[in-house]
């Protein structure tokens, strides 16, 4: 008979592979399953921020915004290779919210948790920041403040391997079909992509199949509940890059709702996000032509230089889980996540309702919390918070000092694509790079410094089988390689899978 698990963790987004990782770190027993890539949808989709949420204090969500600003500190110091500071700019436009709203709202962003490495806020005057030099002229005053950049789809990705190699077991493109009590115990029948079945056994199950929570919950498991998840579109365009400066701007549109214009990826500027009530397939989510305009019309309203949809280089849409509030206006709904403990048939599951990525990691630990009484044994104790993610623990968690180290120690590598691996990977640069000494001994150069190497850590210890995964979840350099990578990519991808 199979072993029984403690934990079946359905959903590879970041909330079960946080839950997964936890686990596994206190000594459960661990499988977490996804039926597509690790991060493929909602996860990947976030505008890339660690924050506090500055809007939430419109909605009185003091809790949401307190845990997440401190979680901000927390994971800049357990991941400064995929997490660094940002300045943003918030203007007062001839729209926005009126000044003395904002000086009290930032007041109350700087002081509802306590900052250790980042500045407070303070007011400026644009005749005298260079942001006076992108924002129209009849913008003249605002605020800066400061919180962090993630990249989204790695921090899944890390989290996972962490769980990993800590005892748990990761299987992708694997379904959930149904599961039932038998004894106490889960039964859980699972698919693959090929077809082979299998019945897995688990005390536990936990349901964070992020949009799909109810349809796991009714389809799968044949059980129904009170809470539900409201589905909420966002999404986001990518442009030429539109300023030379490293800071942000938060912009006020008339409807109330705000956008980020953010620095991306060196060459480009991402735009975001919408928010709007969405009934389709979550796996089939687009960005409509509706979308990309507002977009462009709110970040031109503010800048001098006007966005138009024909700029737009790429578009990526997202479903958010959200828990259904009940709330009138899709921008209205709490961002804050509900866990709902049910015993089921004879053994318990747990489905996570809501939630951002920010807060992933202390969802995690109520997650355990609750479920320690349902294992019928002591589930350790919170560990989380100081240990670092793979790859992120930097001396000093000091990401330039460790830059400085790996360009000094690489002397021969182009400096672009060292710090691409530093961000990517961290100290586990070191797996790629050891024992080389030129950029020619990684092998074949796939395109725009996407070498042999990289691909063969990315499927061997990153679960990368795809373009999509290698391309845009593990890097995002489908946006700088030339024409021809994908095709060699492709190529090489069906031979080293092929020997699998």
């Amino acid at each position: 008979m199979n072993d029984i698990k403690d934990i079946l963790v359905i959903g590879g987004g970041i909330n079960g592979v946080g839950i997964a990782r936890d686990a596994a770190g206190r000594g459960l027993t661990v499988t977490l399953i996804e039926r597509d890539d690790l991060a493929a949808h909602t996860s990947s989709a976030s505008t890339k921020l660690i924050h506090g949420g500055l809007r939430y204090l419109e909605y009185y969500e003091f809790r949401l915004v307190r845990e997440a600003l401190k979680e901000r500190e927390c994971l800049l110091h357990i991941a400064p290779h995929i997490i660094w500071p940002l300045t943003f700019i918030l203007p007062e436009g001839p729209e926005s919210r009126a000044g003395w709203k904002l000086r009290a709202g930032l007041w109350l962003y700087d002081h509802l948790a306590p900052r250790q490495s980042l500045p407070a806020s303070r007011a400026l005057r644009f005749a005298r920041h260079p942001a006076g030099g992108i924002l129209a002229d009849n913008i003249r005053r605002g605020f800066s403040y400061s919180d962090c950049w993630v990249e989204d789809s790695r921090l899944v990705v890390l989290n996972a391997i962490d769980a990993r190699e800590r005892g748990a077991e990761i299987r992708l493109h694997t379904s959930l079909s149904k599961a039932a009590v038998v004894d106490g115990v889960w039964h859980a029948e699972i698919e693959t992509a090929s077809g082979q079945r299998e019945t897995l056994l688990a005390r536990i199950l936990v349901n964070a199949a992020g949009p799909w929570v109810g349809e796991i919950l009714g389809t799968a498991l044949g059980l129904h509940t009170h809470k539900s998840v409201r589905k909420v579109k966002g999404s986001h365009i990518i442009v030429p890059r539109l300023y030379d400066e490293d800071f942000a701007f938060i912009l006020q549109n008339p409807d109330g709702r705000i956008i980020f214009v953010i620095p991306y990826e060196g060459s480009f500027s991402l735009i975001g996000t919408t928010d709007i009530p969405y009934d389709g397939d979550p796996a089939q989510v687009q960005i409509s032509p509706e979308e990309t305009a507002y977009l462009c019309s709110s970040a031109s309203r503010y800048l001098r230089k006007t966005i138009v949809p024909a700029d737009v280089v790429r578009s990526y849409s997202g479903v958010r889980p959200l828990y259904d509030d009940h709330a009138a206006n899709a921008s209205a709904v709490t961002r804050d996540y509900v866990l709902n403990l049910e015993k089921g048939p004879g053994a318990p599951v747990l489905s996570v309702f809501g939630g951002k990525i920010t807060t992933y990691r202390r969802l995690a630990e109520h997650a355990l919390q609750l479920l320690e009484p349902a294992l019928g044994k002591a589930a350790g104790q919170p560990w989380t918070a100081t240990a670092p993610l793979p790859g992120g623990d930097l001396p000093g968690a000091d990401f330039d000092r460790f830059l400085h180290q790996l360009l000094s120690q690489y002397a021969e590598f182009p400096a672009t694509l060292l710090r691409r691996y530093a961000r990517a990977y961290g100290t586990r640069a070191e797996r790629i790079l050891a024992g080389h000494q030129r950029p020619e001994e990684l092998g074949e150069d796939l395109g725009g410094g996407l070498y042999e190497a990289e691909v063969q850590y990315l499927v061997a210890h990153e679960w990368a089988n795809t373009l999509e995964d290698i391309l845009w979840r593990r890097s995002k350099l489908s946006l700088h390689v030339p024409s021809g990578t994908e095709q060699r990519l492709r190529q090489y991808l069906e031979k080293a899978l092929s020997k699998r």
